[in-house]
């Protein structure tokens, strides 16, 4: 391909993902079904067993910051463990029943499930597809995985001591319908561990949606910096997970859709517009 083709096809591709940008934000339902696809194609299309996570990863920036010891088994995966790890914090999981919400490929709660030691470990993923894979791969005692909508969970109330949402909550056509149902799952003084980005202008209206939802936030971190080391450390190896996984023609999607350096939600993250957060929020008692 000669240097013009490519700026062309670059040029296209950035048109591209624009036109899906703003869809995304004009019409909620549009988002919830476009995300829903693209997690049962990863499914269907690359069911490899060592592809377990998919979020963006989390790196100290501080040089003071401990780095978690891993089994070498989850060395590979090191990047995504630690946004989990971050994420879960101080708070004890030992002996709770514990439900994640946008499971995905399962990787997070399996690793949960095995460093945490909750009673109970329940991911619950949109896709059908994701969650028969799961269900395939991960089959460990004390875990199982269900399918089901973030805006509806198939669950009683006060069921659940802790919910944890990772890299997630972007696809729902309705985060006030959500976070709902969250506070309805919880038993009372129950937290939500929460991790996603939000472009800037949109920040003041997420917090304000935990506030109306009754839930309190006990702390909450901006992690951008963190977010955008993890992409930059991990990204040969999530190229490298890519090629060997997927059929060429989804792969330089699934590279915009991973946030690997040069793609759009890498360059919203390093100029700003694009910010990372993390809280943990806790319900009334």
């Amino acid at each position: 391909m000669t240097t013009h083709a490519k700026e062309r096809a670059g040029l296209g591709a950035g048109l591209v993902a624009l036109l899906y940008a703003y869809s995304c934000k004009q019409w909620p339902a549009f988002r919830r079904a476009s995300r829903h696809a693209m997690y049962s194609l990863l499914a269907r299309f690359a069911p490899r067993q060592d592809w377990t996570f998919m979020n963006y990863g989390y790196a100290p920036v501080d040089p003071t910051e401990p780095v978690p010891i891993l089994d070498p088994s989850d060395e590979p995966n090191r990047y995504c463990i630690q946004l989990y790890r971050h994420v879960v914090g101080a708070n004890n999981l030992s002996g709770r029943k514990v439900l994640e919400v946008g499971s995905g490929r399962g990787g997070g709660s399996e690793y949960l499930l095995r460093a945490m030691q909750p009673a109970e470990m329940v991911g619950l993923d949109y896709s059908e597809p994701a969650v028969a894979l799961c269900q395939r791969i991960h089959t460990g005692a004390g875990l199982r995985f269900v399918h089901g909508d973030a805006e509806q969970l198939p669950f009683d109330d006060a069921s659940y001591d802790a919910v944890v949402n990772v890299e997630s909550s972007h696809c729902y056509g309705s985060i006030r319908s959500f976070l709902l149902e969250v506070v309805r799952v919880l038993r009372p003084g129950g937290h939500l561990l929460f991790a996603d980005f939000r472009r800037r202008r949109d920040l003041d209206a997420l917090l304000a949606a935990f506030d109306a939802a009754g839930l309190q936030c006990l702390s909450q971190t901006d992690i951008t910096h963190n977010i955008i080391a993890a992409l930059v450390l991990d990204n040969a190896h999530k190229l490298a997970q890519i090629r060997a996984s997927a059929p060429r023609w989804l792969t330089r999607m699934l590279g915009e859709f991973a946030g690997v350096p040069g793609s759009r939600i890498h360059e919203q993250f390093t100029s700003g517009s694009t910010v990372y957060l993390s809280c943990v929020l806790r319900k009334a008692v």
